[in-house]
């Protein structure tokens, strides 16, 4: 038995835990008996749910593993992620998705729930064993071939029609890539300047209105991973206006930074840190993906965490490895772009980062309240902090974070998957 004492469910008054057999037993003031933790008044979230991870085990153990990347998301206050399935071999067999989630259970430091690949070896040709991931032993619900783009129409649309049948999600990567061919950055006035070919904006939008009428002709589930522009967020805001099944993602890199640090920033010029999938967009995209995020169009936040080995970012910038780290900084990313200037309230980043990415994933004992008899998965975070970034401080295996030397606000105090501590005074258990 744990009674965790004075903290504030979602920014509330205080209050104390009391946390017995993996579940929240009681709620109240004043509670003692067994092991006692002081939470110092944190804010006490439910355990965040990431939808978009890249643990890179099985294939790539050099940039990150299971052990360490499951560690890493416990010390962002992460208590279940989906691990992408642009592995090595791919994840688009019962065997391998059933091999990652084993590792998740074998680890313990939070739940990992397989995505599974739509298509064999993400080539896009040929639908991947869909029904054999969905009853295997990881029970797979949501597909993507995330890194890569499902551009055929009608082997997008089988497989909107396949998921059906086990209420799974295709969760699409929307970059057509006919258009994006060589591009390195955001299409606009700094790529011109730099003379970086131009990623437009209109590469992304136009899959995503395609897939919306898609997902509603056949009358299934779609998700839009990782959204950077402000015409997607009117494309998703119209096809949420008729009613239709589509949910969406944002980055917090996307909710933060712009395009121009490619040209101008603390650490210089064509730095690779900031090459990312997509590209790092405008200031009018950040504010339009920011107001989206708080009035709902945009679901949810996930990190889209891409580790890399230094050797595949720190090189010229058309040979660099495309993505970031971010399940060690989300939250407080989070807290700067959309708590500290008004745009939501700790409930409202509970919902975006933990009740919903929880449903659309169709997770059980995860996003849950915070009430007694729910399922102790709790994330207690201290928003007064600050912290310098310092990427060799992370439980992660790579350290391309475009943070680094950056002073954020916020710090993860202690998480707790079942009840169990997986990190206390910000450090793992």
């Amino acid at each position: 038995m744990i009674v965790v004492k004075n903290v504030r469910i979602l920014g509330g008054e205080p209050a104390d835990l009391r946390i017995d057999q993996g579940v929240i037993a009681e709620i109240g003031q004043g509670l003692s008996g067994g092991e006692e933790i002081d939470g110092g008044g944190a804010v006490a979230l439910p355990g965040l749910v990431d939808l978009h991870t890249h643990l890179r085990e099985p294939g790539r153990e050099d940039a990150e593993t299971v052990q360490t990347g499951t560690r890493s998301a416990a010390r962002g206050g992460y208590t279940a992620v989906h691990a992408m399935a642009n592995t090595s071999p791919v994840a688009d067999t019962a065997g391998v998705v059933e091999q990652v989630w084993r590792l998740g259970r074998e680890f313990g430091h939070c739940d990992v729930h397989p995505v599974g690949a739509v298509t064999v070896g993400l080539e896009g040709r040929q639908l991947a064993e869909l029904g054999a991931m969905a009853d295997s032993a990881a029970r797979v619900r949501v597909f993507s071939d995330d890194g890569r783009c499902v551009d055929d129409a009608v082997l997008m649309r089988r497989a909107l029609e396949y998921v059906k049948a086990f209420d799974g999600v295709v969760a699409q990567h929307a970059q057509e890539p006919r258009l994006t061919e060589g591009a390195q950055m955001n299409e606009g006035v700094v790529s011109g300047r730099l003379g970086l070919t131009g990623w437009p904006a209109v590469a992304e939008e136009a899959i995503i209105a395609r897939d919306c009428l898609l997902a509603a002709h056949v009358g299934s589930r779609l998700h839009v991973c990782h959204v950077s522009t402000a015409g997607s967020v009117e494309i998703l805001r119209w096809a949420k206006s008729k009613g239709w099944d589509v949910t969406a993602e944002v980055t917090p890199h996307h909710l933060l930074l712009t395009d121009d640090l490619v040209e101008d920033s603390p650490v210089g010029a064509y730095n690779p840190i900031y090459k990312v999938n997509p590209p790092l967009r405008t200031r009018a995209d950040v504010e339009a993906l920011r107001a989206a995020l708080a009035d709902g169009t945009i679901d949810i936040v996930a990190t889209d965490h891409a580790p890399h080995p230094v050797e595949d970012k720190e090189t010229e910038w058309s040979a660099a490895a495309m993505g970031m780290v971010g399940l060690e900084t989300a939250l407080s990313v989070v807290q700067e772009a959309m708590v500290e200037t008004g745009l939501l309230d700790w409930a409202g980043v509970a919902q975006r980062m933990s009740v919903v990415p929880a449903r659309i994933g169709r997770l059980t004992g995860q996003g849950q309240p915070l009430e007694e008899g729910a399922p102790a998965n709790i994330t207690l975070y201290d928003p007064s902090a600050r912290t310098v970034v310092d990427p060799s401080a992370f439980a992660s295996k790579s350290r391309n974070t475009p943070y680094e030397g950056m002073t954020l606000p916020g710090r993860v105090v202690a998480t707790f998957l079942r009840g169990r501590p997986t990190v206390l005074e910000g450090k793992l258990v």
